[in-house]
């Protein structure tokens, strides 16, 4: 039987892929200036062109801009970049086990919320409902859910289902942006599971949160058709 050769990644890609899952899950920020090529080398124990390779594979994605005689800086979210990523195309074969899977959590993460939400949260809650727009807004409040019940498991599924739930959430926005009727849906929606939490009605808070996402599912499946 024939063996077949095992393919190893390039350096420049793994340090790539982990720069890359760095911005994705926040730990640069939009507007952050990444660490100089000489204190990645020695972050990572590689030389130069491996770091020059992975930066420019990540300007290419869209992810950072390089300012001559400054450095590297993180740039803001771009959706048409992202919709011509490797990740969009690995999350559309994926969309449904996502969304059950979200179904399971978040219905259970707004229960908790609504159990052990301090008025801080509220006001945090109120903040990103107000003050945020579109995916943005979307975003930040489905991760402030998952912290305010303290559960650090959740929390981590949450971390970990991050950049895949983004990118849905944009492609979402970008589909309602052109529907009065379904953006509002939306806000009503995220109101009511405020409402909920503030109240501290854990049995309507997951109520409210499993007809979101199902409502949300619903429209997101309607993008497919349509394309």
């Amino acid at each position: 039987m024939a063996i077949e050769k095992i393919e190893t990644k390039k350096v420049s890609h793994i340090i790539e892929e982990k720069l890359e899952e760095m911005i994705l899950d926040g730990q640069y920020q939009i507007g952050e200036k990444l660490p100089s090529v000489r204190m990645l080398c020695e972050s990572f124990g590689v030389g130069r062109s491996a770091i020059r390779d992975a930066i420019t594979a990540l300007k290419g994605k869209g992810l950072v801009e390089v300012k001559q005689g400054e450095g590297t800086y993180v740039k803001a979210f771009d959706v048409h970049t992202l919709l011509g990523s490797k990740y969009w195309n690995l999350y559309e074969k994926d969309i449904r086990e996502l969304f059950q899977a979200r179904k399971i959590v978040e219905v259970g993460l707004a229960e908790l919320a609504a159990n052990h939400r301090s008025e801080k949260d509220v006001e945090d809650l109120h903040y990103i409902l107000t003050e945020k727009k579109g995916w943005e807004s979307d975003f930040l409040f489905h991760q402030k859910l998952a912290g305010i019940g303290g559960n650090t498991v959740l929390m981590q599924f949450i971390d970990f289902i991050s950049a895949p739930l983004k990118q849905s959430l944009v492609k979402f926005h970008q589909y309602i942006q052109n529907s009065k009727e379904k953006g509002s849906i939306i806000e009503t929606q995220h109101m009511n599971i405020f409402q909920a939490i503030k109240e501290r009605n854990s049995k309507k808070a997951s109520e409210e949160m499993l007809a979101h996402l199902t409502t949300v599912e619903d429209m997101l499946q309607e993008t497919s058709t349509m394309e």
